[in-house]
Parts: structure tokens; C-alpha cells; sequence
């Protein structure tokens, strides 16, 4: 059954007192439009046979028009602010809800821009094109009436006006189909510099230390200058179309006034002054009616787009969310093992097609990384990974704690396969401390908060000490309550480690993951991050994804990977002393 949230209706619908009265205030504004105009006319009229007292009446009913038009107007302008408001905030919440499910191949297949957009963009987008919708659709329908009114005026002007709205429906059909074409573009361009910007600020530390201000310089100039080419082709077509247009109701309306003082000269009762000036001064209505019936058009191709954008983050052929199964556990105590496990990485492009509303999938790219990988941990042991680069030591953490999901075989938890566990506890089963963990912008004890928000000051004070931070934080003048900044700028890389390293604590889960977490450490921040992992020794399960062999000398297994087998395991003296290749590594990384 299709999930009520998967419409707009569903979001709308929460609100739709508020929306229902934002639309027949707007509705009313409409008809006070009309009505002033036609009292306008009114009063042109007694004033030209000199019913003076008839003409300041009709003029006070025009002045309450307009004040109540104005009243109208201030309310819907409040009532959108409270509705779009609260429909944007849910839809943002919703969409950044279904972000948490998907797998880590989902990530890897999208670029940060698009998700962005789709959150953040795509809902301000649907809720501002609406309010646009109900704004032209009542200048559609208040022209509408004009353009009747204007007919029992006088038939031979309105067959004018009947050319011109045929003619100007066809030049914005024409504009509408270049602009949908052209804005699909901009939008596409939009994601690409958004992805792009987003790298380029949280890579700039890795920019300048190595020189690339140029070559980036140069890539972002050429992704502007795309994005920008892009949006000036968009407005020039729709430039030369309004240019087209207007000289054409211009030109009309040149032709009317002639027409109409040709009839007034003719006979006089064939068109009045004051039927003449209400159809000089309105037929430009038509402009409205044909901009107004091209841009409905246009921003129901917007919501609908814009809609297809968002919901297609629920679509699990594009965006693959993790899966869960329902044994939930309270003990896990933390032993490990595969079971005759394979997996391949595969590469997907993926393609919305807007004539059949479908995603289409195709594969780019695929390597097996696993055939038949077996291997036992018992809990509370600390084991590690090694091998070159590319032989799947990091994969095994991520289909450890379920970030792939195996192709066949099992990944078990304490004989449990992972598939059949809640989220609940897979995700209290493990802890991962990456290579570069990501510190959110907030005090250190905040961040340490995230793990358990129940902790209390002497728990963090604690974890500070094991992790090895207690003499930096002493040092600082707000303590545990100094922010760290975006992505924990203002700390170092090994700051950063035992800071992780304490939030893994804090969590005390079963069973902690470094991956390649002292790889970018000098060798005073490896030690003291070797220091922080040993105090963990014989507490939990502890699975370590090496680069430098120096920091698992005190590993109880060690396990030699190569080209995805285990092709070696034992003690380090041991590994050093009978495998060559082991060996030679570690040799290769103590050379000054």
C-alpha cells in the first residue's frame, strides 16, 4: 500500500483550513478587482451626465473596494507565512528522516548537491510555486471576467481582443516548452556546483597544504560558468518571448484606441467615453491571462518535477534503504563471524525519465571484493585487518555493522545473522571510529552527549581521561564546554581520534570498529590514540583496520588479507616471523 506520505495532498491536507482560507481570501480580493473597476466605470459614467451626488457615492464604495481588497491582501500574506512555514518544516524533517535509512552504497552513488536539493531546495520550491498557482489563477479568472465584461461593451473590440489572446497562447505554449527544456538544465547544473562548492569548503585544509587553489579555481570557474550560460539562455528566450509578446498587446492596444475613436466619431452610442475607458485601461488583462495560463503551466511542471525530486528519495530502486529484521537482543557480549561470505561492489547511473515518471538503473561499473570470506572473533578480543590497499579490509567493517549488505553467506552477532536483528540493536552493537570521524559543531561534551545522553559529568570526565584528552581539556579556559567548531576545525587530527575514541566509550557497545584510524597521525597523536584503543583491551570486541603495523603490536589475532582471502592469521611475532609479505610491510613503514 502506497504511504500517505508519498503525496502532497498529505502534507497540504494538515493545513488545509489555513489554505482553504488563504484561497477565498484571495478569491475575494479577485472580485474587489472587478467590482472597482466596474464602479469606476460607474462613476465616469455620472460624472458624464453630471449625477455628481451618484458619482462621490460610487466613489466612497470604490475607496471600501480597495481597503477591504488591501485587508484581504495582509491576510493571506500572514496565513502563507504560517502555512508554507510548517509544510516546508515537515517536509524537510521527513525527507531528512528517509537520508538516516539509506545504505552507505546509496551515499557513495549520489553527490552531496542532489540530496541537498531534494531536502532542502525541492520543498521551498513545490510550497512557493502553490501560493504562485492560487495568486495567477485568481488574475486568470479576474482577466476572465474582464475580458466578458469587456464583450457586452462592445463585440467588434472584443473579436480584437479574441486574436490576440489566439496569438498570444500560442508564442507562450512555445516559451513554455523552451523554458521547461532550459530550467531542466539550470537545475541540473545547480546540483552539480552545490556538490561541488560543498567539497571545496570541507576540503580546505587538503587544498592549500597541497597547492590546488588553481586547479580548483579553475574547475569552479568552468562548473559557474556552465551553471550561469545556463540561466542567461533560460532568461534570454523568456526575454525575447515577453519582448514579442508585449510589443504585441502594445501594438493592439494602439489598434483598439483608434478603433474605438473611429466608432466614438461614427456614432456615439456605439461605444461611450466611459465603456471606451474601461476598455483602454484593461486590455492589457490579456497580458495577465496569457502570462498567467503559461506560467500555471510552468509551475505545475515545477511542483510536479520538484515533487518527483523529493519522493524519489522513498523510491528503493534509486535509493536503496538499509533493512532490518526483528530480534532484538539486550546482551550482545560481542563475538564476531562470517560465514562463507561474497560480495561485489557494483557502480550505478542513474536516470529520471519525466515521460514515464520512472528511474531508470543502470550498472557502470562492478569488482568482487569477497568469494568465500570465514572467519571467527570471540568476544572481548582485539583483532585486526591488514593487507594492501584494495584487498576489502575496510568492506569488512562495513558489512560488519551492516553498511553493505553481503551477497550471500552470513555476517553473524553472537550466532545471530545481522539481517535478522532490529535496528535498536544492531546499531548499540557497534561503535566505529573512521579515519577522518566527524565532530559536529558543538562543545566537546555535546558531541561526547550524541553517544548517551544520559551520561553524567563524572562518566565524561572519565572517558576523557581514557581517551587520553584530559591534559588538552584542562588546558582550555571553557573546559569540556568549548565548541570545537564545523566538522571540529579547531582541534587537531589527533584531538579529533581520541575525541571519537571517547564518544566510543561513552557508548560502550559490544563492539568497536577503528578503520584506518591512526593513518593520518603523526607519531606522538598514533601513540596516544594507541593508548586510548588499549584501554578498551578485554573490555569490548575490538576490530581494527590497519595501515601502520606498529599500532597492532598488541593485537590477539591479526588477520593477513589478500586480494579478499585470508591468506594468513596469528600473533604479530608470529605474522613477522613466518610471512615474508607481513614482514616487508612493517619493515617498509619503520624506514627513516
Amino acid at each position: 500500500m502506497k504511504n500517505k506520505n508519498l503525496t502532497l495532498g498529505y502534507y497540504f491536507g494538515q493545513h488545509k483550513l489555513a489554505i482553504f482560507c488563504y484561497i477565498l481570501l484571495y478569491i475575494l480580493a479577485g472580485a474587489c478587482s472587478i467590482f472597482e473597476i466596474i464602479e469606476i466605470a460607474n462613476a465616469i459614467e455620472l460624472v458624464t451626465l453630471s449625477n455628481f451626488t451618484g458619482a462621490i457615492t460610487t466613489f466612497f464604495i470604490v475607496v471600501g473596494l480597495i481597503f477591504f481588497k488591501r485587508i484581504c491582501w495582509y491576510l493571506t500574506g500572514l496565513l502563507y507565512d504560517n502555512y508554507s512555514v510548517k509544510i516546508m518544516a515537515e517536509l524537510n524533517s521527513d525527507l531528512a528522516r528517509q537520508t538516516f535509512k539509506l545504505n552507505s552504497k546509496t551515499y557513495s552513488n549520489h553527490d552531496t548537491g542532489t540530496l541537498v536539493q531534494r531536502i532542502v531546495s525541492d520543498p521551498e520550491r513545490v510550497v512557493e510555486k502553490f501560493a504562485d498557482m492560487v495568486d495567477i489563477i485568481t488574475d486568470i479568472v479576474t482577466a476572465t471576467i474582464m475580458i466578458i465584461y469587456i464583450t457586452t461593451l462592445n463585440i467588434y473590440v472584443a473579436l480584437i481582443l479574441f486574436g490576440l489572446l489566439a496569438v498570444g497562447f500560442t508564442l507562450e505554449i512555445f516559451r513554455v516548452k523552451h523554458k521547461r527544456r532550459n530550467s531542466k538544465k539550470v537545475r541540473e547544473l545547480n546540483d552539480k556546483i552545490n556538490s561541488l562548492t560543498t567539497e571545496i569548503i570541507r576540503s580546505e585544509k587538503d587544498i592549500k597544504s597541497l597547492g590546488l587553489e588553481n586547479e580548483l579555481s579553475k574547475v569552479s570557474d568552468e562548473n559557474y560558468k556552465s551553471y550561469r550560460k545556463a540561466i542567461f539562455k533560460k532568461e534570454f528566450t523568456d526575454t525575447n518571448f515577453w519582448a514579442i509578446r508585449n510589443f504585441i498587446i502594445q501594438a493592439t492596444g494602439i489598434l483598439i484606441l483608434i478603433f474605438a475613436i473611429t466608432l466614438m466619431q461614427a456614432d456615439k452610442s456605439l461605444l461611450t467615453l466611459a465603456s471606451f475607458m474601461i476598455i483602454y485601461t484593461n486590455h492589457d488583462k490579456l497580458y495577465g491571462l496569457i502570462w498567467g495560463v503559461g506560467n500555471v503551466l510552468n509551475s505545475v511542471v515545477d511542483i510536479k518535477t520538484s515533487t518527483n525530486r523529493m519522493f524519489s528519495l522513498f523510491d528503493e530502486k534509486e535509493f536503496v534503504t538499509e533493512k532490518f529484521g526483528n530480534t532484538k537482543i539486550d546482551n550482545i557480549v560481542g563475538d564476531v563471524e562470517f560465514k562463507n561470505v561474497a560480495f561485489t561492489f557494483r557502480d550505478y547511473e542513474y536516470k529520471y525519465d519525466k515521460k514515464t515518471n520512472k528511474t531508470t538503473e543502470k550498472l557502470v561499473g562492478e569488482k568482487r571484493i569477497f568469494e568465500d570470506l570465514s572467519f571467527r572473533i570471540p568476544h572481548n578480543k582485539t583483532v585486526a585487518f591488514v593487507g594492501k590497499s584494495g584487498s576489502g579490509k575496510s568492506t569488512i567493517l562495513n558489512l560488519l555493522s551492516k553498511m553493505y549488505d553481503v551477497d550471500s553467506g552470513e555476517v553473524l552477532i553472537d550466532g545471530h545473522n545481522i539481517n535478522s536483528l532490529d535496528k535498536e540493536t544492531l546499531r548499540k552493537t557497534f561503535s566505529l571510529v573512521n579515519q577522518f570521524p566527524y565532530i559536529f559543531d558543538m562543545t566537546i561534551k555535546e558531541n561526547l552527549l550524541l553517544a548517551n545522553n544520559n551520561a553524567t559529568d563524572d562518566d565524561i570526565a572519565d572517558v576523557i581521561k581514557k581517551a587520553s584528552l584530559e591534559e588538552f581539556v584542562s588546558s582550555l579556559t571553557d573546559g569540556v564546554n568549548t565548541k570545537v567548531g564545523e566538522s571540529g576545525m579547531k582541534l587537531s587530527g589527533g584531538q579529533k581520534q581520541r575525541l571519537a575514541i571517547a564518544r566510543a566509550l561513552l557508548r560502550n557497545s559490544p563492539v568497536i570498529l577503528f578503520d584506518e584510524s591512526t593513518s593520518s597521525l603523526d607519531n606522538f597523536a598514533q601513540n596516544e590514540v594507541k593508548k586510548s584503543i588499549d584501554e578498551l583491551k578485554g573490555k569490548s570486541t575490538i576490530i581494527i583496520v590497519a595501515h601502520r603495523l606498529s599500532t597492532i603490536k598488541d593485537a590477539d589475532i591479526i588477520f593477513f588479507l589478500d586480494e579478499g582471502k585470508i591468506v594468513d592469521k596469528g600473533t604479530f611475532e608470529d605474522l613477522f616471523t613466518t610471512n615474508i609479505k607481513f614482514k616487508n610491510m612493517f619493515l617498509a613503514e619503520n624506514i627513516n
